[in-house]
């Protein structure tokens, strides 16, 4: 998935922000109680630990709680080194405008936000419940565990444990990432979408030509439409339907006649050559919309037929029928193509 300019952009400058988390407390634990009521503060750096801590320890250390310094966060060791490393995840998904690589950010953001919350909360437990047994102040049951975020009374002081500037401006890029490749996802799914359909229409234009070609090549006699199709010879239109006749062209074109001294005359005139004839059919006498080649047809010549323009020549697939209507006709001469024309 590519990246588009925009995205790139907004998200070289949203990496590059992360930087900032080396220049503000991530997250901040505040103390109050009637003894305090402007509060202590401890703020948590990507290395470091600011605030009333001395005082907090004080306090502390009457109810057993260990003491706390940089020491008892390992994490400062590599916590840069993680962000580091996250920011140039950021500046290379920015850079080559790889959406695997946005991906990857935004993953190992998420990934670096519960590993991030779930190691406070143990760090949390460990503080709150594992107390010296030789504390001045001992109350049976009780822990003191920090909350993991919001406020949480413990005896007599309310505490508050919550992001600080940096955890704010990470969870932010976070969110900004997740909604970009989103925004990425669609817009390339809308992408290849539209040039499937562009091909789609592209194959279905195509084909819908070869179609058209196919037809106007097909040697294939059309079915006469009786009352609307125009006889090519004579002008007149065709209404008999015992009667009619088609010349077929190489190339598809079909020639409609009324009477076969009509298709008798075009042939004469040689409109078209004999070699671009592909067939000649003639409408069977008997059976009605269905054609007959006329080399293979019988014919039989009587004037009780009374053919459109008089040649009174009907046309047979079947000698069975030519001999019927002969016999309803009393009588007529039976011929074959060459002598019909």
């Amino acid at each position: 998935m590519k990246l588009s300019k925009t995205t790139r952009i907004i998200m070289g400058v949203a990496s590059l922000s992360l930087i900032v988390t080396f220049l503000v407390p991530l997250w901040q634990i505040l103390l109050w109680a009637p003894q305090y009521p402007e509060g202590l503060t401890m703020k948590i750096w990507i290395d470091k630990l600011t605030g009333q801590v001395d005082i907090i320890n004080g306090l502390n250390h009457y109810i057993g709680m260990k003491h706390i310094d940089t020491h008892m966060f390992p994490e400062f060791a590599y916590m840069g080194i993680l962000i580091g490393f996250l920011i140039a995840v950021g500046v290379a998904a920015a850079v080559l405008g790889s959406g695997r690589i946005l991906f990857f950010f935004t993953l190992l953001s998420y990934v670096y936000g519960v590993a991030a919350m779930w190691d406070f909360w143990r760090w949390g437990y460990d503080y709150g419940h594992n107390l010296d047994p030789n504390a001045a102040i001992k109350v049976p049951d009780m822990s003191y565990q920090p909350p993991l975020i919001g406020y949480k009374n413990l005896l007599n002081f309310t505490s508050y444990s919550g992001p600080d500037t940096g955890a704010w401006v990470i969870i932010g890029v976070c969110l900004l990432a997740t909604l970009l490749w989103w925004w990425e996802f669609f817009r390339n799914r809308n992408m290849t979408r539209a040039q499937g359909s562009t091909v789609g229409k592209t194959v279905s234009v195509a084909g819908i030509f070869a179609l058209l070609n196919f037809a106007s090549c097909s040697t294939e006699p059309e079915p006469i439409r009786y009352g609307q199709d125009e006889c090519f010879h004579c002008k007149m239109t065709l209404t008999d339907k015992r009667f009619g006749a088609e010349v077929v062209t190489n190339k598809g074109k079909v020639y409609k006649f009324d009477d076969l001294n009509c298709l008798v005359n075009f042939l004469k005139e040689d409109t078209v050559p004999e070699a671009n004839i592909a067939q000649i059919v003639a409408v069977d006498f008997k059976k009605t919309g269905s054609f007959v080649d006329v080399n293979k047809a019988f014919f039989l010549q009587n004037e009780a037929i009374k053919s459109p323009m008089r040649a009174d020549v009907a046309s047979f697939y079947d000698k069975k029928d030519l001999e019927s209507v002969k016999a309803e006709t009393g009588g007529g001469k039976e011929m074959t193509w060459a002598e019909v024309k």
